[in-house]
């Protein structure tokens, strides 16, 4: 299968300079935090492309060509990127999993139940593990430049740790009782432990297509016993069933957070560091009553 990519798929990539190696991530979210890293040393691309849903995403030959392509594959592992998986091992392609090292929390619940929560990167202390994993690897591949990337890592861990700041700080104002992010997907699971949340979400993983009635039930007796201020969705799917939470309970809907995909560059969450500090800025706004 690989051959038939390989040899079937015409047509150049992304011109690159020469010597410049190519690091290539699975999501558009780890690119950009893998450019933060890398500066002007690297090339960092992503597979899939803004806007995409990378549960079930399908590989193309283009992409299987890419990966043959690349110095460096880059993913997030936990079970995220199934999908390639059984392409990255056929190649010879070095290869890296940013989550190593992560304290993992697993799903509870649903058929997923005790399979690691991928969504690591939605913590910005975990992400700052994910730097550090980068650096080990970029400086392997690149000797040369292992002292910027370092030096890029610290500038960037420290608006990591800005925004983590932020976000605690600021829920000190909400009522313990009412300290929980109710969500479409459970994507918010390190999130929601940095910041001392109760989490609840409808369905655990993307993969699901729509809600059950006992799922939206069940959440809107938990908004109901909790008095819960405020609910949300994520971007990359319909907020449908989060819509019928609010017309049950009369809670507000707090907005929409972004978990797998950037933005465009002229969107609302262009970076990772747009895409944290936008949720926890909802979240905050939603849960603070500062939204209405």
């Amino acid at each position: 299968m690989l051959l038939l990519a390989l040899s079937g798929c015409s047509g150049a990539g992304p011109a690159r300079a020469a010597d410049t190696p190519l690091v290539l991530t699975t999501f558009t979210v780890l690119a950009d935090i893998a450019r933060n890293v890398a500066g002007e040393h690297l090339q960092v691309e992503s597979i899939t492309k803004v806007g995409a849903e990378i549960h079930g995403y399908e590989p193309t030959p283009g992409d299987i060509r890419k990966a043959a392509e690349a110095d460096l594959i880059v993913d997030n592992g936990l079970n995220l990127e199934l999908w390639f998986d059984r392409f990255v091992s056929e190649l010879t392609v070095p290869h890296v999993v940013v989550s190593e090292g992560v304290e993992v929390i697993d799903i509870s619940e649903d058929a997923y139940a005790g399979k690691p929560n991928p969504h690591a990167w939605m913590s910005p202390n975990n992400v700052a593990r994910y730097v550090d994993n980068m650096v080990a690897a970029f400086a392997n591949l690149d000797p040369a430049n292992a002292d910027a990337f370092r030096a890029n890592a610290e500038a960037y861990k420290a608006e990591l740790r800005k925004v983590h700041d932020e976000l605690v700080s600021a829920l000190a104002a909400v009522p313990p009782t009412q300290r929980a992010l109710v969500t479409c997907e459970g994507a918010f699971s390190y999130l929601a432990r940095d910041a001392g949340l109760t989490e609840r979400y409808i369905w655990a993983v993307n993969a699901e297509q729509q809600a059950t009635p006992q799922q939206v039930a069940s959440t809107i007796a938990f908004v109901r016993d909790n008095r819960v201020p405020a609910v949300f969705c994520e971007s990359t799917v319909s907020d449908s069933a989060m819509r019928q939470v609010v017309a049950a309970t009369g809670t507000r809907f707090g907005g929409v957070l972004y978990v797998d995909s950037l933005s465009e560059p002229g969107g609302p969450v262009p970076t990772y560091l747009d895409l944290i500090r936008h949720d926890t800025r909802t979240i905050i706004a939603g849960l603070t009553g500062a939204a209405e």
